[in-house]
């Protein structure tokens, strides 16, 4: 009796220390630039206790997987394969998070050159790329089990002749708003947010429709690159590349309205690059590149969304796209040349950094995505 009560006890013992010991950790998927032949996607297991990272495998055969996104389920990974030729593609693989298995399952071409971003609808009907030097942003329907359907492509002029960085239409970033009734496209060369209805199509499927009205404008030379919602859904919060400010805007059943501009990027290099809030919404991070590498920190006013300065953080070189960890704890930056991924450790009281010195080193990495183990 006694020696079954014992195992019994250390069975419950074993399940709360297994349980304990997976709540703390998490999947890391990082997106790179890299040859086709060689690893492109990496994966580690991400301790939110210590901050620490071990690698568990790599994916080769897909070139420049820049920008990555998981399905709701997080059972499909989906990367786009950004390249200047006009066949570049978007990748779909299946991904099993016991055994950390991925495998290839589908790939399309997105109709564009340079596919820079994707995003996948919460119900995983559908598929949406920016393609930068295309100017488009592809549209492809998913089939039950996430393969990619025929894409529908929208295609964009305008720019200014003669500009370096703004002579032409370069689609960045995919968002939809919070209740997924409505998807935004930054134009960094037009200074334009595109948008789009979200609309039932055939066989249970999404399509999209222009929006009315079919565009918002920013200030010229604002260079719309990436876009974040509040926590709350109120607000929605822009980083220009090429002004280096953060752009505010106040969102209204798909109307989305300037009601603060503020300078993330005091060099003025014409560099930043992505922006996110904290889970709790008290604090948004911007990312600066080219002059001065950091993450400008703005405490968040939960009444009106407005941003106050409350700091600035050196990172590596280059750093592009960062990631918050979901308990608002940790905050890892992807530095591309500087080949490492820097953890910081988030205050939560002040919103500053603490550079833990736990880098993940890893070739060019320029995305990162969280998913559950």
């Amino acid at each position: 009796m006694y020696k079954l009560l014992y195992c019994i006890a250390g069975t419950l013992l074993f399940m709360s220390t297994s349980c304990s010991r997976m709540e703390s950790e998490l999947y890391l998927f990082v997106g790179t630039y890299a040859k086709e032949s060689d690893a492109g996607i990496y994966l580690y297991r991400f301790n939110t206790e210590d901050g620490s990272a071990t690698f568990v495998r790599d994916v080769t055969g897909i070139g420049n997987p820049s920008y990555l996104a998981l399905d709701k389920d997080e059972k499909l990974l989906y990367s786009v394969s950004e390249t200047g030729e006009s066949g570049a593609k978007v990748y779909v693989y299946s991904f099993d998070g016991k055994t950390a298995d991925i495998r290839l399952m589908d790939r399309k071409e997105t109709g564009g050159s340079g596919p820079c971003f994707i995003w996948v609808d919460g119900k995983r009907k559908l598929a949406v790329t920016a393609n930068y030097s295309g100017g488009s942003v592809s549209a492809f329907p998913l089939s039950a089990t996430g393969e990619l359907g025929a894409p529908s492509v929208f295609s964009y002029g305008g720019g200014t002749p003669g500009s370096a960085r703004q002579d032409a239409p370069h689609l960045h970033c995919i968002y939809a708003s919070p209740d997924e009734k409505y998807l935004y496209a930054n134009d960094l060369g037009t200074d334009r947010i595109y948008k789009y209805e979200l609309l039932p199509g055939e066989s249970g499927g999404i399509t999209l429709r222009e929006g009315q009205p079919s565009f918002f404008s920013l200030p010229a030379g604002e260079g719309p690159r990436h876009t974040t919602f509040h926590p709350d859904g109120k607000f929605a919060y822009l980083i220009g590349e090429l002004s280096g400010r953060v752009v505010v805007l106040e969102y209204d059943d798909g109307d989305l309205s300037p009601v603060q501009y503020i300078e993330a990027d005091t060099l003025h290099a014409a560099g930043s690059a992505d922006i996110h809030v904290t889970p709790d919404g008290r604090f948004l991070y911007a990312s600066n590149r080219l002059k001065g590498d950091g993450l400008a920190i703005f405490s968040i006013d939960r009444e009106n969304g407005r941003l106050t300065k409350a700091g600035y953080q050196p990172t590596g070189v280059h750093p592009r796209n960062f990631i918050i960890t979901p308990d608002g704890k940790f905050l890892l930056c992807a530095c591309r040349d500087t080949n490492v991924i820097q953890v910081f450790a988030i205050d939560k009281q002040s919103g500053l950094l603490k550079d833990i010195q736990k880098d993940i080193n890893v070739s060019r990495p320029v995305c990162l995505k969280f998913a559950s183990l």
